[in-house]
């Protein structure tokens, strides 16, 4: 098959709106729009499910019949470009905030980050997470230069919703309810040993996660946090950082 072929059954295959290709046959000699017909629909079927196997709570936000019709129009403007599957939908997120009929849940993008940084941490390396003991071993004066080394599962989210909330009462996570305080809520997911964590961070906790995730001082680190929320706490938040395994080493 030549490549302006493989092209042009590769457009097909994702619009239902464009022409079977030219030259295409059947085994028994027959004009093949059938059985391309079916094979098409295999291909849609398998990929709306990958991708709604990605992001169910997504899925149960907007219900099936919705999340399959904004997944078909998602694969055919964005195809698959690897055979591997463990990645598609990573760009779903910024695919859903341009999508028009979604346009009044403005937080499901968010969410769908969520789910995607889920996915992240469950394939990521399997590393041993930093050892507080060796934290406090330290001298205190030795603290504030310290520069600490990511979990490769590690992800922070920010987003103007609840989004821990409303992503863990649509996973199953927490009792579907009402949100009565419709606040900001940024989120750590990290997975440190066999499960994947999900930990809705104090104020100033994701300003400082980010700034030591990116090579920055212990100390210019919590300086960023400060800035981000006056009322930033710094034994809790890093405390719960070695808690969650957001961190495998420092020096």
């Amino acid at each position: 098959m030549s490549l302006c072929t493989q092209t042009r059954f590769a457009a097909a295959l994702a619009d239902p709106a464009v022409a079977v290709p030219p030259g295409l046959t059947a085994w028994n000699g027959l004009q093949p729009q059938r059985r391309f017909a079916v094979y098409r629909n295999n291909v849609m079927v398998g990929l709306t499910g990958a991708i709604a196997s990605r992001f169910p709570a997504a899925q149960a936000i907007v219900g099936e019949a919705f999340f399959s019709a904004m997944a078909a129009e998602f694969i055919r403007v964005h195809p698959p470009r690897s055979p591997l599957l463990l990645s598609y939908g990573d760009d779903f997120a910024d695919f859903v905030e341009r999508f028009e009929p979604a346009k009044d849940i403005a937080y499901l993008p968010d969410v769908i980050r969520l789910e995607a940084a889920r996915g992240k941490a469950y394939h990521a390396a399997d590393v041993a997470p930093l050892d507080a003991a060796k934290l406090a071993a330290l001298p205190p004066k030795r603290l504030a230069d310290l520069v600490f080394v990511p979990h490769p599962s590690l992800s922070i989210l920010r987003s103007p919703h609840p989004l821990v909330t409303i992503w863990a009462m649509n996973a199953g996570e927490a009792e579907l309810r009402p949100i009565e305080d419709w606040t900001a809520e940024d989120a750590m997911v990290a997975r440190p040993h066999m499960t994947v964590e999900v930990r809705r961070l104090p104020p100033g906790g994701a300003a400082f996660l980010q700034a030591l995730a990116s090579g920055e001082r212990l100390a210019t680190a919590v300086e960023h946090a400060i800035e981000n929320a006056s009322a930033f706490d710094l034994s809790a938040n890093l405390a719960g950082a070695l808690q969650t395994g957001a961190f495998i080493a420092f020096h």
